[in-house]
């Protein structure tokens, strides 16, 4: 009985940690989706575009502070969607979205502001 006990015991002290493996690795390939609705529901910040580089593909916009804790000033954004660039015209107001994308500021969202 005693080691029957003990087998169980072990067998469930190394499942436990695969478990918990498996289920780390299964929510990284689903993580992407999981951040999906927070930046869908992200406040969107407001902005002044003063610059449209389309041959560069990024735009230069004047704006509020950021969620991420950056303050207010005018920067060049790259954009998520190349051909959202067709669609910023300077002097336009928009609402946007950015994010850290491998270093660079990034548009994620954007709608023109009503």
């Amino acid at each position: 009985m005693k080691t029957t006990l003990v087998s169980a015991l072990i067998s469930l002290a190394f499942a436990a940690p695969l478990a918990a493996h498996a289920a780390d690795d299964h929510s990284g390939h689903s993580g992407h989706h999981a951040q999906a609705p927070a930046a869908a529901n992200a406040p969107l910040i407001e902005g002044l575009v003063k610059k449209v580089d389309k041959a560069a593909g990024k735009v230069t916009i004047s704006h509020g502070p950021l969620p991420n804790g950056m303050p207010a000033m005018t920067m060049v954004f790259r954009l998520k969607d190349a051909t959202w660039i067709d669609k910023m015209k300077e002097g336009s107001q928009i609402r946007f979205l950015a994010e850290d994308i491998n270093g660079a500021m990034t548009l994620v969202r954007f709608e023109p502001a009503k």
